[in-house]
C-alpha cells in the first residue's frame, strides 16, 4: 500500500506541476528507483517523442541481466493506476510487461559496449501523457544522460509546437494579462497625479507591484512563446524567475503593511509587525529558490518532493503570517472605538479592514482551491483555463486593494454628523459578535 500511494504521488505531483514540457536535458547519477517520471506533455494526433538517452551505465555489467526490465514507456494517469492494480495482483512483475503502457526502448535493445540509444516516436492517440523510466532490477543502479523533446506538429506537418496541448494558448494568454496589468498601471499612476495631496507612500508601494507584476507576465509570455517555437526559453526563463521573486515579495510585504495600517493610518510600524515582515520576506525567498528547483528539475531528480514539500510548506505559513497584521489592526480599531469618542470613523475603518481580511482570505485559500480543482477535473485540452482563472482572481483582488485603498481627496471620516455617530456608537456594541 506504501508503494503504490508514492507511486501514484509522483504521477499525480507531475501532473499537477506548473512546470511546462519542452526540451529537457537530465542527468541521472546511480539511481537504483523502480520508477522515475520525466516529462508530462499533453499529445495531439500529430504528436512526436525524441528521446536520445547516451553515457549509460550499469552497476552490474552481467551480460545475462534480464535488460528487457529496463527502458522508457509513456503512460497516462488512468492507465497508471491499472498498471498498479496490475502490479499488486501479481499480474505482472514490472510496469513495462504491462499492456496499458506504450514502450519507448527497453535496455536489452542495447548490442555489446553500447552506451547510447535514439527512438523518435510517432504519436497519434491524443492525451496527457508522462514519459517514464522503469528499472524492475532489485538493487541495479543506472547512469545516464537523458535528452527529451516531445511536441505536436502542426496540421501542415511541418512547424513544431512545444507547448502541452492544453497550455498552447498560455502565450496570448500572458501577452493579453500584462497589457491588463500596463493599463492598470497607467490608470494608478493618473490617479495618483490627480489626487497628489492625498497621496501616501503605501500607493506608490501599490504602483511598484502592479508594475512588477506586469514585467513578470511580460516575460512569462516571452518565455512560453521561445519555448513553444524552438523549446528553449532563450534567458526569458532567468527574467521571470527575478520577476516572480520581486512580484511575490513585494505582493506579500503589500498585504503585510495594508494590514498593519502603515501609511496611511499610523506613520509607523509596531515591533510585532516588523516580526512579521522578518518572518515573510526570508521565507518567500525560500519559497522561490525551491519554485526554481522545481522548475528546472523536475521529478526525475531524487530530491524533487523534498523541494516541493518545502514549497507547499513555506507558501501556506506566508499566507497564514499575512492575516495576523489585519486582525490586530481590527481589533485595535475595535478598542479605540470604545476610548476616543470617534464611533463613526472607527466604524468607518473596521468595516473596510474586514472587508479586506475576508478578501485575502478568499485570495489565498478560495482560490487556490479552484485552480487546484480546475487542474484535476478540466480536459488535458483546456488546462490554460486554470491559469485564466487563477490570473483574473489576482486581477480582482489588484482592483479591490486600489478601489478600497485609493487616495481620497475629501476624507468622510471627517464629514460626520451626530447622527452618524450615535447609530455607529449603536453598532460598536454588537462588535463583540465578531469573531475571527
Amino acid at each position: 500500500m506504501a508503494s503504490r500511494f508514492l507511486l501514484f504521488f509522483l504521477f499525480t505531483s507531475l501532473l499537477l506541476s506548473i512546470s511546462l514540457a519542452e526540451i529537457h536535458f537530465s542527468e541521472i547519477r546511480s539511481d537504483d528507483r523502480q520508477i522515475i517520471p520525466f516529462d508530462e506533455f499533453g499529445f495531439t494526433h500529430l504528436g512526436r517523442l525524441e528521446l536520445n538517452v547516451t553515457n549509460i551505465h550499469l552497476s552490474n555489467p552481467n551480460p545475462d541481466l534480464d535488460r528487457s526490465k529496463i527502458g522508457f514507456f509513456l503512460c497516462t494517469r488512468d492507465s497508471w493506476l491499472h498498471v498498479i492494480n496490475q502490479l499488486e495482483d501479481g499480474e505482472i512483475t514490472c510496469a513495462l510487461q504491462s499492456d496499458l503502457i506504450k514502450p519507448v526502448f527497453t535496455f536489452n535493445e542495447l548490442v555489446k559496449d553500447q552506451t547510447s540509444l535514439s527512438k523518435t516516436l510517432t504519436h497519434n492517440d491524443a492525451d496527457q501523457y508522462t514519459l517514464v523510466f522503469a528499472n524492475c532490477l532489485t538493487s541495479l543502479k543506472v547512469s545516464m544522460d537523458v535528452k527529451s523533446a516531445m511536441y505536436n506538429l502542426d496540421k501542415g506537418g511541418k512547424a513544431r509546437d512545444y507547448l502541452s496541448a492544453g497550455k498552447t494558448m498560455l502565450p496570448r494568454v500572458y501577452y493579453l494579462l500584462s497589457l491588463i496589468y500596463f493599463g492598470l498601471a497607467g490608470v494608478w499612476i493618473y490617479v495618483l497625479y490627480k489626487k497628489r495631496l492625498t497621496v501616501y507612500r503605501i500607493h506608490f508601494f501599490m504602483l511598484a507591484v502592479v508594475i512588477l507584476k506586469t514585467m513578470n507576465l511580460l516575460c512569462e509570455a516571452e518565455d512560453k512563446s521561445y519555448i513553444k517555437r524552438t523549446g528553449y526559453a532563450h534567458g526569458w526563463d532567468v527574467l521571470f524567475y527575478i520577476f516572480s521573486f520581486l512580484k511575490g515579495i513585494t505582493l506579500f510585504t503589500l498585504i503585510v503593511l495594508i494590514g498593519t495600517g502603515w501609511s496611511f493610518l499610523k506613520p509607523y510600524l509596531q515591533g510585532k509587525e516588523k516580526k512579521v515582515l522578518m518572518i515573510v520576506i526570508p521565507l518567500q525567498v525560500v519559497a522561490n529558490i525551491a519554485q526554481v528547483v522545481i522548475d528546472e528539475t523536475g521529478p526525475y531528480g531524487q530530491d524533487w518532493i523534498t523541494w516541493k514539500q518545502v514549497f507547499l510548506l513555506v507558501d501556506v505559513v506566508c499566507c497564514c503570517a499575512v492575516l495576523f497584521p489585519i486582525v490586530w489592526s481590527i481589533k485595535n480599531l475595535r478598542e479605540a472605538a470604545r476610548t476616543d469618542g470617534k464611533a463613526a470613523v472607527n466604524l468607518m475603518k473596521l468595516t473596510l479592514f474586514r472587508q479586506y481580511y475576508i478578501v485575502v482570505i478568499c485570495y489565498i485559500y478560495f482560490t487556490r482551491v479552484v485552480v487546484y480543482a480546475l487542474e484535476t477535473i478540466t480536459s488535458y485540452k483546456y488546462l490554460w483555463t486554470s491559469v485564466v482563472a487563477g490570473e483574473l482572481a489576482t486581477l480582482a483582488f489588484y482592483f479591490f486593494t486600489g478601489y478600497k485603498f485609493k487616495p481620497e481627496a475629501h476624507n468622510p471620516y471627517f464629514v460626520v454628523d451626530d447622527e452618524e455617530e450615535e447609530a455607529a456608537a449603536e453598532a460598536l456594541k454588537l462588535e463583540d459578535e465578531f469573531e475571527l
